[in-house]
């Protein structure tokens, strides 16, 4: 555990941390502060770190189990002590860390008799188990326990109905929230004609990330939430037409100015450049990857209009893009 004092600056905003404990694998807690702030501003930005922290940092989780042994959800499997529903929820407890994009397939081969964890679990090699103690089930006799596993990343909650797999596997609602809780306090200080404000901050999560972690990332999505308002030109770029929403692009020669980054890289360099090496914003990258941009060679083979098409992409997004190429 670590500790330190308050020190408040009246100066220039900053931020600290103040207590960092593991409690155990699957719990880390810390503990921040930032100030000096004015009044009322430790409530605005309490309540939107919070909700960025509870909501939209995304995780890793399984969530769906197949197994040919299995009739049905609630059914026992002869040699084994838990159920296939325990299993399942076994299941569903398991920590992930991954920089995961799309699913990946893992499995599960033990044999009997004894216990199998999340140890016994064959995973990608982008994905990594927490706690490897983690029970899923007991074998009490000599048979073999085969699972299949499908593994994916996202934010939130994710319910799935069993009409969404017509396989015979079975879905297992999904918890990617790595951040088990948040709350946040304020101090006030100073005489009622300059009064100030100091923000604490708890978070705890659940070993798939540091608070610190996880407190920047919810950072860099609130600031990548309002960065459209700050680009914001009502007349320019917005028309409402039948209660719609237009947007006109400003010109830029994307096209034309990456030429020239191609002429000293042939293609096959150009394939094996992949854009984790390129140093993008967080979100910038998890929109090439959902869209199977994955080198050098898949980005500069769409033009700025296929880019755009991208979900919530922005053409500051393109702009940014080119910027790291060309410093690249």
């Amino acid at each position: 555990m670590m500790r330190e004092k308050v020190k408040v600056s009246t100066q220039t905003l900053q931020w600290k941390c103040v207590e960092s404990r593991i409690e155990n694998k699957r719990l880390s807690y810390g503990r921040f502060i930032l100030a000096p702030l004015m009044k009322g501003q430790a409530d605005t930005i309490g309540i939107a770190m919070r909700r960025a922290l509870l909501g939209e940092i995304e995780g890793t989780c399984i969530t769906r189990a197949k197994s040919e042994k299995i009739p049905h959800e609630y059914s026992t499997i002869v040699g084994i002590q838990e159920s296939v529903h325990e299993i399942l929820m076994n299941l569903k407890e398991i920590v992930l860390r991954s920089n995961l994009y799309g699913t990946r397939n893992a499995l599960i081969c033990a044999k009997g008799p004894g216990y199998v964890t999340a140890q016994d679990i064959i995973l990608p090699t982008s994905v990594e188990i927490v706690d490897h103690t983690q029970h899923i089930a007991r074998l009490t006799e000599p048979i073999d326990l085969c699972i299949e596993l499908q593994i994916e990343r996202h934010r939130g909650y994710g319910i799935k109905t069993k009409k969404n797999f017509n396989d015979g596997s079975y879905p297992i609602d999904a918890v990617f929230m790595p951040v088990r809780n948040a709350n946040y306090s304020i101090h006030s200080y100073g005489n009622s004609n300059e009064k100030q404000e100091i923000l604490f901050l708890e978070i705890w999560t659940n070993g798939s990330l540091t608070p610190q972690e996880a407190l920047r990332e919810a950072a860099r999505t609130l600031i990548n939430l309002f960065i459209p308002f700050l680009h914001a030109e009502e007349e320019k770029n917005f028309n409402l037409e039948n209660n719609q929403h237009r947007v006109t692009l400003p010109l830029f020669p994307f096209h034309d100015r990456l030429a020239k980054l191609r002429k000293n890289k042939n293609e096959l360099a150009l394939k094996s450049i992949f854009i984790d090496q390129l140093e993008l914003p967080p979100r910038i990258y998890n929109c090439l990857k959902k869209s199977n941009i994955h080198t050098l060679f898949d980005l500069l083979n769409n033009s700025q209009e296929e880019l755009m098409k991208i979900e919530h992409f922005r053409i500051e997004d393109v702009k940014q893009i080119l910027d790291i190429l060309e410093k690249k």
